[in-house]
């Protein structure tokens, strides 16, 4: 399968086109943003302009990606247990405490008892 050169849709300042080269590269588009400035600057900054526009003028934007909830669901695959096996999570994994007992709250909660008082220094 061919790479094809495409400007960025996510990844994109102004037209996606430096976001574009660091994916077509596989470098951080970041890199690419300021390594495209400084040459632009040293080449009295025209031509690295006049290269940008060209560049967002004829390469096409990467096709839309459909969205997570527009892809198809696929069931995870659980495999059947062998007989003999139990259902136990396997061992280092930690597993949530038990709930709390349920709190019967037509009954009268139980008194209070009075707080203790502290000492007195004399």
């Amino acid at each position: 399968m061919q790479k094809k050169l495409y400007r960025s849709r996510t990844n994109k300042t102004f037209s996606g086109v430096c976001g574009g080269l660091g994916e077509y590269l596989n470098i951080d588009p970041t890199l690419v943003r300021v390594l495209w400035v400084l040459l632009s600057l040293f080449s009295a900054g025209f031509p690295g302009l006049i290269a940008y526009v060209v560049m967002a003028a004829v390469i096409p934007e990467a096709p839309e990606q459909p969205e997570a909830w527009q892809q198809p669901y696929q069931q995870p695959y659980y495999a059947p247990p062998q007989q003999g096996w139990q259902q136990q999570p396997p061992q280092g994994t930690w597993q949530a405490p038990p709930p709390p007992p349920p709190v019967d709250y037509t009954q009268p909660a139980p008194p209070a008892e009075p707080p203790e008082e502290p000492p007195v220094a004399e």
